[in-house]
């Protein structure tokens, strides 16, 4: 039984060790993803930034915008989401489907 337990704790380590993977990319919100518009006619786009926290501001989430991928924010009250809002990123966290559980974010 002891060595079971062993095993099953070192297996345990191994796999929360190596679930943690980087990702680079912008911080945006899931209404425009990609894409920030006003979404009104003769309306200037605004800034990233200001688009982003707009957006979450109304109801949408972070996302992680990164080459041609867009991964879900488990963890949205992360406070580096807000201060990195439209900003290019490091993210070092663990995916689980398309989520990312958000351990550090820093910049490039």
């Amino acid at each position: 039984m002891r060595t079971f337990l062993l095993a099953a704790l070192a297996f345990a380590s191994c796999s929360l060790l190596a679930a943690e993977q980087t990702w680079t990319g912008q911080i945006s919100d899931s209404a425009c993803n990609r894409k920030h518009e006003s979404g009104a006619e003769n309306v200037p786009t605004p800034p990233e930034r200001e688009c982003t926290l707009d957006c979450v501001r109304g109801g949408s989430k972070f996302v992680l915008v990164a080459a041609d991928k867009v991964y879900q924010i488990a963890n949205q009250d992360n406070v580096d989401l807000s201060t990195h809002a439209g900003h290019a990123v490091k993210i070092t966290g663990e995916l689980k489907g398309n989520a990312i559980t958000v351990s550090k974010i820093e910049m490039p």
